[in-house]
This record gives C-alpha cells, structure tokens and sequence, in this order.
C-alpha cells in the first residue's frame, strides 16, 4: 500500500547522503582480530545455558571453539546444520533475551559473549565463499508442497530437501523471504540479504518457488494436498488489528507494517514519504522498526505509544534502547481513545492514561501521520475452521506440527505452537515439521515394503 502524499507528509526529508548513512548496517561485521577475541571470551560450557536458550539449539561454544582455531567452514556447518536461517538470525534474534542472555558472563563481567556477531561472522563468512556446505540426499520420489516463503516455510522446505524429498514453495509475493524480507527494518538486513540468504537455502537442490500463488485465492488446500505427498502451511499472519475507534479512515493513519514494507521495497528511501510529526501505537518490535525508520527518514518528531508499562512489552530493552537513542520519544500507560482529524486528514491523537493519584488524565499527541503497530492476526482463507483453534487466531498443531489432517503440518506465526513469535521460532517449527513429514514417510514406506 503505497503512502500518500498529503499535508506535512513527504518525500525525500533528507539528503541521498544522509539517507545512506542513516540507513547503513547498524552493526557490521567483525574483522578476524575482533573476531578472535570475541570468541577467546567463551567458556565453552559443557552443557552450556546458551544452548538451552536457542529454539534452534546451536551449538554455541562448539562454533565458538572453532572460530577461535580459525576453522570458519566449521564454525558456519555447526550453526547452519541447526538452523539454516543463521545468519539472518544472527541479524534479527534479540539475542540479548536469548543466548547472550543467558551467558555465563553475566555473572563475571556483565558483559556476555558477542555471540550474534560471532555467529554472523561465520554464516557471511560461508555465503560470500559460496562452498557448499551440505549434500543432498538421493532423490526419495516424494513431493512435498510449503505455503509460505518465509522462515518457517524456507526452513522446512530446506531440511526436507537435504533429506532427499521434492519441495514446491508457494508464495503469494514477488519474493521469497516473508517477514524477512517485507516486515523487519531496512538498517538491519542491509545488502539485499534476505534475498542471499534464500539463494543460498535453495542452491541446496530439490526446491521450486513459484510466486504469486495465494492459498484460497490461486490454489485450495485440497488441490494441494492431491498434488503431493504433505502440505506444510507457513502463511504468518496476514491480517492487522484495528484500532476501532474514530478517525481511524484519516488520510495519514496506515499500518506500521506497510510503512515497513514500502521502505523495504524502495529502491530509493527518499522516494518514500514520511510524517514531520509521526506518532507510533503498539509497544512491539514493529512498533520500534517503524518508529526508528521515521526517524531515519526525517521525521522531526517521532512518538511510541504503549498502553502498558515497559515491563509488558514485546520489544526487548535493547530495541526500546536503540529506539529512544535514535530520538523516539516513549510514553507508556497510555492508550488511544480518537484520531482528530481536520478536512480528512489527521492531525493529532487523544490519549488517556491513569495518573499516580488514580485520576483519568487526557492529552493529545499532534500528528500528520499515524502508524499503528498493535499486532497481527491470521487470515484463514483457504483453511476450513476444522484445523483452527478454538477462537480461530491460529492453526492448531501437536509438538510436531501435524494438524488434524494426516498429510497436512504448520508452523511459524499461523500455528499454535506455544513458541515465541520470532523468526528463530518460526525456523523451528519447520524444522521440527520437516522431521515428522520425513518419518512419516519413511514409516510409509516400510509399511509398504
């Protein structure tokens, strides 16, 4: 959805040099040097909490170790062959909650092993080399359909290519990636690399991606499952919660994600407008990426509003950190009650919020563009209401994935694994999906032998 532009929201703000450096990776790689004091830090701790910290479960001071003996090769097998999306996770993961939280170090130094650089430093090193780095099994004649491009879908796809089976990926977008590639900040994933990064899991063999396919519009779940052999369903969520309330059809009130999206998408960031006073609801990681990016575009003031504390938000306080140093305002225990608006277009928004003394206080927040960052919901076209949750937000899903159609798994932000809503996460569920397909089959096949 492209932004309009109307009143104070406009287009290139800043200058193609500024644009540049505002938008450069906001932590670039480490040189060998840094790299090998970085990893001299690790303990390498048998049963180390890092590990236990990682849905995907790399082995963190394994890689580590072999970082530090200059085998990167190595380094880069151990991560990948635990999750082939790591070096986009090395990128996205707050790993400040995850393995670096759980570093031993803490309790040392307060300082945690820089283990997110470190696994980025061997995953870019592997890519730019182009080695191969895993060997395809031999081709098993079974043909597996994934419905979503993103990490779930690209995580499965690739381990049940590895195990020797045929995978079709269909997509409803121009590109593979999801989330990776549409909905996480362009200062993150610099360099086109979620692109790379899906070149790198397919030039393993065995997958086809065939885009501009949408389940329920293009194709049907029963169609598919005619086709081939298993279903994985991967479609995230496609849908944006409303605010549901007045003003909310103002010219300059849109969806945080597609602001994200038409930023990722620009060839050129000053092509894309942006507000002088932009005002940011929700208290999530979308929240912050939209937040620090109007900033970065040049907006002069740019506001996060959450209705609860910052105990209670999913941004981590890394990400709450970086937004308040790139000159976001942050106002918590505050939530929306209108948009004001003059001749159509959005001027401001009311808030209410309990002050210390009990008593319900109001206050305006002025505004020419509004971005709302409250959350995301499924979109269950094609999906029969069967294979939904109780109160239909999800796909209901066992430990391994499986719905309630034998042939037919899910994974990442449309299933109801009880994991985190993370793109490490997301890398999981079709790991632990493409493992049961695959011993699905290979109990088919003993049963027919």
């Amino acid at each position: 959805m492209a932004i309009k532009q109307t009143g104070d929201i406009a287009a290139q703000r800043l200058s193609p040099e500024q644009l540049s450096c505002e938008f450069s990776d906001i932590a670039p790689l480490l040189d060998a040097s840094a790299a090998a004091a970085a990893a001299s830090r690790c303990h390498y701790c048998y049963d180390a909490p890092c590990v236990s910290a990682c849905p995907t479960r790399i082995d963190i001071p394994s890689f580590i170790r072999k970082i530090s003996n200059g085998n990167l090769k190595g380094a880069a097998v151990d991560i990948l062959s635990a999750n082939p999306m790591g070096g986009m996770c090395a990128r996205v993961c707050p790993t400040e909650i995850l393995c670096e939280g759980a570093c031993v170090r803490h309790a040392q130094d307060a300082t945690p092993v820089a283990i997110g650089a470190l696994q980025r430093h061997a995953t870019d090193w592997a890519m730019a080399r182009g080695e191969p780095l895993f060997r395809r099994a031999a081709e098993t004649g079974r043909h597996v359909a994934v419905v979503g491009a993103g990490p779930a879908g690209l995580a499965c796809a690739h381990r049940l290519a590895l195990a020797g089976h045929r995978v079709t990926i269909y997509d409803a977008r121009e590109k593979a990636g999801g989330l990776n590639e549409y909905g996480i900040a362009a200062y993150k994933t610099v360099d086109d690399f979620a692109q790379r990064e899906v070149a790198w899991l397919c030039s393993i063999g065995g997958i086809a991606i065939e885009h501009g396919v949408a389940l329920g519009r293009d194709v049907e779940l029963d169609t598919l499952r005619q086709r081939h052999d298993a279903v994985f369903l991967a479609i995230g969520l496609g849908g944006v919660r409303s605010l549901a309330m007045q003003g909310e059809d103002l010219s300059g009130v849109l969806n945080a994600i597609d602001f994200i999206e038409q930023i990722r998408s620009a060839s050129d960031f000053g092509t894309v407008p942006v507000g002088r006073r932009v005002v940011v609801i929700g208290g999530g990681n979308t929240a912050v990426d939209a937040a620090v990016q109007s900033r970065k575009l040049g907006a002069t003031s740019v506001t996060m509003v959450y209705r609860r504390g910052v105990e209670s938000m999913s941004a981590t306080w890394a990400e709450r950190d970086f937004a308040q140093t790139s000159g976001v305002t942050l106002v918590t225990h505050a939530s929306p009650t209108r948009l004001i608006g003059a001749d159509g277009v959005v001027t401001g928004v009311e808030f209410e919020r309990t002050a210390s003394d009990g008593i319900q206080e109001r206050f305006v927040v002025e505004a020419d563009m509004v971005l709302k960052a409250i959350g995301q919901t499924l979109v269950p076209v094609g999906i029969a209401r069967e294979l939904l949750t109780l109160d239909g937000s999800r796909i209901e899903v066992d430990a391994n994935g499986r719905t309630s159609l034998a042939d037919v798994w899910a994974g990442g932000d449309c299933a109801a694994t009880g994991g985190i809503d993370l793109t490490v996460q997301a890398v999981q569920d079709g790991k632990v999906a493409a493992a049961a397909i695959d011993a699905q089959f290979a109990r088919t096949a003993v049963q027919a032998a």
